[in-house]
């Protein structure tokens, strides 16, 4: 075998290896269609890790679902998907993450919303859960209040918004180190902020918004201003007591994910249970 034939069996080992890390195990779709998907949308400079761990937990710990796909969203807004999906399809896990994760509300939503109409369009997904930790729960809020359009994005029905600080962020120290559209708008009293308030929210729509003592970053009292947002028929609050869990920890907390799962699917569980 010559040394040019070498080179290309080399390279074309390496696309191979680069396809199979990028998960393209098959071009066969992922049937999310059958039963309703759950979304997750990280935070302010969050990354894969931030429900990457949860994601296991609730597949392989747990078994409440299959990581069915993820959703990467680049800088330009442009989409690329990465096929997860072990051939089960109930029920769905998606998760979403940004590349430019410093993104002002606005524009995390936008880009939201066009992660939502390509589920639409291209596996035919016409309902959804979201779960949104801390900004990501802000932009999930967004989201509903400004592309509530049914023809276009499937409808929500469930929406969990994990220490997510509608008041804004209280601590001055945090914008000391934090800067960008996003810190920016995550500012008390911000033009951002005030227009989450403006717009009416969908009236069937539950949401659960969970917290803890713990966490400095999105208070209890900055979760609560939801109340001013959301009809208090729709929303259940749940703060934690524990000093020692964090604004990070909350997505690696296994008491939140079993309220969670309780808000999500118990309606499911009960009917399997009756079958």
């Amino acid at each position: 075998m010559n040394r040019k034939n070498i080179t290309r069996l080399t390279v074309g080992f390496i696309v191979l290896l680069g396809m199979i890390s990028l998960g393209y195990q098959s071009e066969r779709k992922p049937d999310i269609s059958t039963t309703k998907p759950t979304v997750f949308l990280h935070g302010y400079k969050g990354t894969f890790n931030s429900f990457g761990f949860m994601l296991d937990r609730f597949e392989d710990k747990y078994n409440w679902g299959n990581r069915a796909l993820i959703y990467y969203v680049s800088a330009k807004g442009e989409i690329s998907t990465r096929n997860l999906s072990k051939g089960r399809s109930e029920p769905p896990l998606v998760q979403v993450v940004f590349e430019d994760n410093r993104a002002g509300f606005t524009q995390s939503a936008a880009w939201f919303a066009s992660v939502l109409k390509h589920m639409k369009q291209h596996y035919y997904v016409e309902n959804v859960n979201l779960v949104g930790h801390s900004m990501g729960g802000i932009v999930s809020l967004e989201f509903l209040k400004q592309y509530n359009d049914k023809e276009l994005y499937p409808k929500v029905d469930k929406f969990v918004a994990i220490a997510s600080p509608f008041d804004g962020v209280y601590s001055e120290g945090y914008f000391q180190v934090n800067h960008g559209p996003a810190a920016t708008d995550l500012i008390p009293g911000s033009a951002a902020l005030e227009m989450l308030r403006e717009r009416p929210f969908p009236e069937d729509i539950s949401v659960l918004s969970i917290g803890s003592t713990g966490d400095k970053v999105a208070v209890p009292e900055s979760l609560k201003s939801l109340r001013q947002i959301i009809p208090k028929e729709q929303l259940e609050e749940i703060v934690i007591e524990d000093k020692s869990l964090g604004h990070s920890g909350l997505h690696e907390n296994q008491q939140v994910d079993q309220l969670i799962h309780s808000f999500l699917w118990k309606d499911r569980v009960q009917k399997l249970k009756m079958k």
